[in-house]
């Protein structure tokens, strides 16, 4: 049976403790919290995961984290070698390039629908959320601008009023905020810039160019990725007097 004490492998003064939460059962808690910090880049890509280590950062027994590393590995987040162990996986450009193209097929689909008969209320939600996102990514809060970007691109795929594009985009909205933190400073105002653009068009009830707009701003993630990978400058980087940090809280 397994326990959930953490015993001497827990550090509730360690850099790092997150302590799941109860009563959720705790190799889903285990494996939640595992997920958001691959996404987040607490557990960077390439990193040798530990069991006792990540057992002692969730305060739980290692059972309940291998369970979640067998899941992970099944869902592509983790890499398991034999005698090696586990592995945060690091992304080929290939699968980044299939994910976005899928990405964009689902969102400017979304983005015309949206467009189709604009709620009032939704798209003073999209117009609050370019706000929010734009001073995150002013202030360099990183964590902050990826959810904000998400939330803001799950808004639209809902306004879209098809339950099969939501179910859809929310399969792969995780996979899409981990390939998006790397490249969150690079697309930096240009992102947001795109944004304001595409939630005109929706609230003008333009189906084309919202469409149009979310193509092309899936195409500059998509090659901002590609840039940072192979050390392109970037266009629309951080200044330098401003370094882009990750949230404490």
């Amino acid at each position: 049976m397994t326990t959930t004490s953490a015993g001497p492998e827990a550090n509730s003064d360690s850099p790092g403790v997150r302590h799941v939460k109860r009563p959720t059962p705790l190799r889903e808690s285990v494996y939640e919290a595992l997920t958001e910090m691959i996404i987040d880049g607490t557990l960077e890509r390439g990193r040798h995961l530990v069991e006792v280590e990540l057992a002692g950062m969730l305060g739980v027994s290692r059972q309940p984290v291998r369970e979640a590393l067998q899941r992970l590995n099944n869902e592509g987040w983790v890499d398991l070698r034999p005698g090696f162990g586990a592995m945060v996986h690091v992304p080929a450009e290939d699968e980044v390039d299939q994910l976005l193209a899928a990405r964009a097929a689902l969102e400017s689909e979304s983005a015309r629908l949206a467009a189709r008969n604009p709620d009032k209320d939704a798209v003073a939600k999209l117009k609050e959320l370019c706000k929010i996102g734009a001073q995150l990514q002013e202030t360099g809060d990183i964590d902050g601008t990826v959810r904000t970007n998400a939330e803001l691109h799950s808004l639209i795929t809902e306004m879209s009023g098809n339950r099969f594009l939501v179910d859809f985009a929310g399969q792969v909205d995780r996979r899409v905020r981990w390939y998006y933190t790397p490249v969150a400073p690079v697309r930096g105002a240009a992102s947001w810039r795109e944004h304001t653009r595409l939630v005109k068009a929706i609230a003008d009830g333009d189906e084309d160019k919202a469409a149009q707009i979310m193509r092309e701003h899936t195409e500059h993630t998509r090659k901002a990725y590609h840039d940072l990978q192979t050390g392109t400058p970037a266009e629309d980087s951080p200044t330098p007097d401003k370094k882009p940090r990750r949230r404490t809280t």
